[in-house]
């Protein structure tokens, strides 16, 4: 029997344990963290932002200069004829042999060993106006995944308070439902001792009925503010069990810097400026020539002999003899290539470009007006939830008050069921303010974080 008990109290501490593990608090960081690294239009944008980076070494590159090198082997004849010839869309022979009085139908093999270089040694600056307009795309790409993990985090954490008031919420009405059962069992038993008359146990039984609705309807919004944290950590529906630390306490209010130049999404438009600028300046060195430099080494061979010209029977269709490597040669130059028309055609782009600078300009400015409105609707907000939360307290002891007298003089047969009752809509009317009150404050320092472009103010 000892033993047995003994046993237990060596259990029971490890039962304990594994149950609070089971039910372990999740926060409004992991939340956070989790959304981050699941949802999907974060992810999208971190690729992007790679994808962008790249092109930045594809633009350095550019500079290089164009190696080729090639190799044919063809079995053809020779016939020449003397004529002018361009060949519209490279779509025409390169057979090169005497022009003989008549056609002939001698063949043999032939081939072509070609090295080329070419390259763009100075354009005015083309190819670094390249990487840097690379760089800034990059650094816009980057800025939007930025400001989009910013706003994602204000989302999250705004839901996340949704969520822990719509859970007090529905402790509220269940209290509220409570409450209203211990006035239907009560209003039961007077109206069975003749005490009342029965009209009380209805509307007794109709407040018990309405109480279970009102339940019903804070469980159905905790839900939804369940299945919309979910989607925006990028996971399953599930249960939470969350930290409800924000309804029991109220947030140390920080002074806002004046300074937002750091904001996410100022940012963003600034690096939106940048790149178009970037681009303007690209399209200008559109305008001037560009300087090349060039080498070649070219190798042939051909089944056809040096004396064909005379002797039509100069020639093997022996394949080795025909792709055997014979003649050499090789050529270096520099030249400049420049279409003069080109600037009349680029200065209408660099003009086109020039208007959206502007008007992204102006999307800044509107940005920026719109961000230190926000900021001080978040001052005023948090003025008034803070008026609100002081309120509070007492509005809800005077409501629980106010039920607990009417309750006993209902027991008492001192009063009527229509006082109790609006007694109990002042109560539930009062936890519900306090409910929202808590939350407000959080939600206006959030909103202050939002307008300032620093998250750290809400999570500090």
């Amino acid at each position: 029997m000892w033993s047995k008990k003994l046993l237990l109290l060596l259990v029971l501490p490890l039962l304990l344990n594994y149950g609070s593990s089971a039910q372990q608090v999740f926060t409004l960081q992991q939340a956070i963290d989790t959304a981050i690294a699941n949802y999907g239009i974060i992810k999208a944008k971190a690729n992007y932002t790679a994808a962008s980076k790249e092109l930045v070494s594809q633009a350095r590159r550019e500079y290089l200069p164009n190696f080729n090198i090639g190799a044919q082997q063809d079995y053809g004849t020779i016939n020449g004829q003397n004529g002018p010839l361009y060949g519209f869309g490279g779509l025409s022979a390169a057979s090169a042999g005497p022009s003989l009085d008549q056609q002939n139908w001698n063949a043999a093999f032939g081939a072509l060993y070609l090295t080329n270089i070419n390259w763009d040694f100075f354009a005015f600056g083309r190819a670094k106006e390249k990487i840097k307009t690379a760089v800034a795309a990059a650094t816009q790409n980057d800025k939007d995944w930025q400001q989009e993990i910013f706003k994602h985090k204000i989302k999250v954490a705004a839901t996340y308070l949704n969520l822990v008031a719509a859970h007090q919420l529905t402790r509220s009405y269940l209290d509220n439902l409570n409450r209203a059962d211990t006035i239907r069992h009560i209003v039961r038993t007077r109206v069975l001792n003749g005490l009342i008359a029965g009209v009380d146990s209805s509307q007794a039984n109709a407040e018990y009925s309405s109480a279970k609705i009102a339940l019903t309807k804070a469980k159905d919004f905790e839900q939804e503010q369940s299945n919309l944290l979910a989607q925006l950590m990028g996971i399953a529906p599930q249960d939470l069990i969350l930290d409800t630390s924000y309804v029991a306490r109220i947030p140390i209010i920080p002074v806002t810097p004046e300074v937002l130049d750091n904001h996410p999404l100022l940012q963003y438009y600034k690096s939106r400026i940048a790149l178009s600028d970037e681009q303007s300046r690209y399209y200008k060195t559109l305008y001037y020539p560009a300087f090349s430099l060039v080498g070649l080494l070219q190798t042939r061979g051909s089944g056809f002999g040096n004396n064909y010209m005379q002797n039509q029977h100069d020639f093997t269709q022996s394949y080795w003899d025909g792709v055997k490597p014979t003649r050499s040669n090789y050529l270096f130059g520099v030249g400049v290539t420049w279409n003069i028309s080109q600037p009349f055609r680029i200065s209408k782009q660099v003009k086109s470009q020039t208007f959206i600078s502007k008007g992204l300009e102006n999307e800044y400015e509107l940005a920026d007006q719109q961000i230190h409105a926000q900021l001080a609707l978040a001052d005023v907000k948090i003025k008034n939830a803070l008026d609100n939360y002081n309120e509070v307290p007492v509005q809800v002891k005077a409501a629980s008050d106010a039920y607990l007298q009417k309750s006993v003089l209902y027991r008492n047969g001192l009063t009527n069921l229509v006082d109790v009752t609006q007694s109990l809509y002042a109560l539930i009317r009062a936890q519900t303010d306090r409910d929202i009150a808590y939350s407000n404050v959080w939600q206006a320092l959030l909103l202050k974080a939002a307008a300032a472009g620093d998250f750290s103010i809400f999570e500090k």
